[in-house]
């Protein structure tokens, strides 16, 4: 176990390092460049606790209380990857305060992109919920058997 945590442990912490190399190249090539570093290396994380992380919160509370115990999961799940989408979209969709123009990327409608992305993401939740509540249903009791009555009724002689 020790020989496959250090294969992978070595190659991420060479990327880490090259990572680093190239982020302090860029911030010092120009101030521009060095205050565009800061306001990311600095400004986002500070961004993410200040208002991604409560509200996030909050979406989970909400979910836990108003959600049935079987919904929950997919909701959850399904609520966290719209969160990622809808971060990923912002630098297309927000382009008047995007950076450099890239011609082969910018032909296209992100906007209806992600709505058609978080639109196929929500119908897989409802489709995963509705399989859990069907899976998790509880089996139907049984018909009771009519009883039948004998009757005492006189046995025919000899």
């Amino acid at each position: 176990m020790r020989t496959g945590r250090l294969a992978f442990a070595l190659p991420g912490l060479a990327a880490l390092a090259w990572g680093m190399v190239l982020a302090i190249q860029f911030a010092l090539h120009s101030f521009r460049d060095g205050r565009s570093a800061i306001a990311f290396f600095i400004g986002g994380p500070v961004l993410h606790d200040a208002l991604v992380a409560p509200f996030v919160g909050l979406i989970g509370l909400v979910i836990s209380r108003w959600v049935g115990r079987l919904w929950r999961t997919p909701v959850r799940l399904g609520a966290a990857i719209s969160g990622v989408l809808a971060l990923l979209a912002v630098p297309a969709v927000w382009r008047a305060y995007a950076g450099q123009h890239n011609p082969g990327l910018d032909d296209r409608n992100y906007t209806a992109g992600l709505l058609i992305a978080v639109a196929v993401v929500w119908v897989l939740v409802v489709a995963w919920g509705v399989f859990r509540r069907r899976r998790h249903r509880p089996p139907k009791p049984l018909p009771a058997k009519p009883t039948v009555i004998q009757s005492e009724s006189p046995t025919p002689g000899p």
